[in-house]
């Protein structure tokens, strides 16, 4: 009787919810809480997932200063003050430190540590995500999700409340359905405490990309999986589960939930329609998974052990204590629907039109005579004037050309040699011929901001929204403020990172 009553509560909220379209209606933790699967984690950069929330959503941390802010939501159970972050970080970069656990259980992500895997920061830290690579609009309003690069990743290794061993729990994350890679591992959810692999079902977390060493679902990716820690699954089975749809939503919808000999993946389009069952069923008959033995960490962007090499989008998400009912998820799915995730601008400042040749000029003092070029490969800067050559005249004009990754923002074709982009490796900027790859695309996409000296554009890279457009020793590079390369180095960054764009010379 007690569940006949707890769904009949679910299905109500979701009904008053729909009908009011309001986001203080009901969060998504208010209507785990109805089910009796409360959560016991709630991550969310974007907006309350209760609805009496007014406390923090995420910190940030200026490049300039090092001194940081945390962000709130506008009102009670509504989206983040975007406008705080904006005013806070203008004229600087900033990097997303901690995402606050809304449930009151103090489940806060931080920075990854080393783990089976080392991360790329100082002393084998994942990377911190940048603030502005993931802007969203909630019902009209302005808000930040947490935009994930290979390298990056959040970690809580002694979470309160989390289910561990065989013990049931649910959780879902809304994502970008359209930002993705084959690494291992792009996860929220339950994880080893140790940050490294203890074994075949230490772990319980969502997974989303096209990765292919494990199971996989229909077509080609991306699919939702289950991480059960040395497995990505589908389903029962360890390879393939038919019935697990590739899916590309721009805003997606992911569930998993797990209990005693018992599991389902879930998923939608976080932006319409309803939630459907991927697998529903008995635990894998690989040894190991059951029953499980989980251990209750939660991670953000990584695998278990560490494992940095995926991207992906993160908006929201929470951990349940329980097995949450499906009419349960159906609710929240209704809700994350009312909360009209929606696209917004990637670009800011002087305006590039696409099929234009352009220039693009330093403003550092000293070196305001050198224009951004090439000397085959390598992309540098040089002094070019009226006088100049035809040829470095040539060098050192671009086309602007739609994004090759992301049509919100750009890639620059070089004048001269027809096919070829500036594109990124190993955060040096190359020419480099077309290789038509998803890889290549992303390398070569970046989005123009307003200069963060106040003079023209900074040109960030879009695969890796810390990194921009940097003149160091006359070479450019795709620099963050203050990483941990050379050319990373904090002092001059945002005048070395600041570009007049004028026509071309050619």
């Amino acid at each position: 009787m007690s569940s006949r009553l707890n769904i009949q509560r679910a299905r109500v909220l979701a009904l008053s919810l729909v009908a009011t379209c309001s986001l203080v209606a009901a969060g998504p933790c208010d209507i785990y809480a109805s089910g009796n699967t409360p959560c016991v984690a709630a991550h969310s950069t974007t907006r309350a997932l209760y609805s009496a929330y007014t406390g923090a959503l995420y910190q940030v941390k200026r490049g300039s200063d090092g001194a940081t802010t945390t962000i709130a939501p506008l009102s009670a159970g509504g989206v983040a003050n975007a406008a705080t972050q904006d005013s806070f970080c203008a004229g600087t970069t900033c990097l997303i430190t901690i995402v606050y656990d809304q449930s009151g259980r103090g489940n806060h992500l931080t920075q990854a540590p080393p783990g089976g895997f080392s991360g790329p920061e100082s002393n084998g830290y994942d990377n911190l995500a940048g603030a502005i690579g993931a802007p969203v609009t909630l019902n009209g309003q302005k808000a930040y999700g947490v935009f994930i690069s290979p390298g990056t990743g959040y970690r809580n290794n002694a979470a309160s409340g989390t289910a561990t061993g065989d013990a049931a729990e649910g959780m879902y994350a809304v994502l970008d359905g359209t930002h993705y890679n084959s690494a291992c591992c792009f996860d929220y959810g339950n994880a080893e405490t140790s940050s490294k692999d203890t074994g075949n079902g230490h772990m319980e977390a969502i997974y989303f990309g096209d990765n292919t060493v494990w199971g996989t679902g229909s077509g080609s990716g991306p699919w939702v999986m289950a991480d059960l820690e040395n497995g990505l699954f589908s389903g029962s089975s360890a390879s393939n589960n038919a019935g697990d749809p590739s899916v590309s939503y721009r805003f997606l919808t992911t569930v998993v939930k797990g209990e005693p000999n018992q599991w389902s993946i879930r998923g939608a389009n976080a932006a319409s329609g309803s939630l459907s069952t991927y697998y529903s069923g008995a635990r894998p008959s690989v040894s190991g998974y059951n029953p499980m033995s989980k251990e209750g960490a939660i991670i953000l962007g990584i695998g278990g052990d560490n494992s940095n090499g995926a991207q992906g989008t993160f908006y929201e998400g929470v951990m349940t204590s329980g097995y949450p009912s499906d009419a349960t998820e159906n609710s929240v799915q209704a809700n994350i629907v009312a909360a009209k995730y929606a696209i917004t601008s990637l670009t800011s400042g002087p305006v590039l039109t696409v099929g234009s040749s352009i220039s693009l000029r330093a403003t550092t003092a000293g070196y305001t005579t050198r224009y951004i070029a090439h000397s085959g490969s390598t992309i540098n800067t040089q002094v070019v004037s009226s006088s100049s050559t035809t040829t470095l005249k040539q060098q050192a004009s671009w086309i602007v050309r739609t994004g090759l990754a992301n049509s919100a923002c750009f890639s620059f074709e070089s004048y001269d040699t027809p096919g070829s982009f500036i594109r990124h490796y190993n955060f040096e900027l190359l020419l480099n011929a077309n290789a038509g790859t998803k890889q290549f695309y992303e390398d070569a996409t970046f989005c123009p901001l307003s200069g963060l000296n106040g003079q023209g554009n900074s040109i960030r890279s879009w695969s890796y929204p810390t990194r921009y457009f940097r003149h160091y020793n006359n070479v450019l590079y795709a620099a963050s403020n203050g990483g941990v390369h050379t050319f990373d180095a904090a002092t001059s960054f945002t005048n070395d990172v600041s570009w007049v764009i004028s026509a071309g010379f050619a």
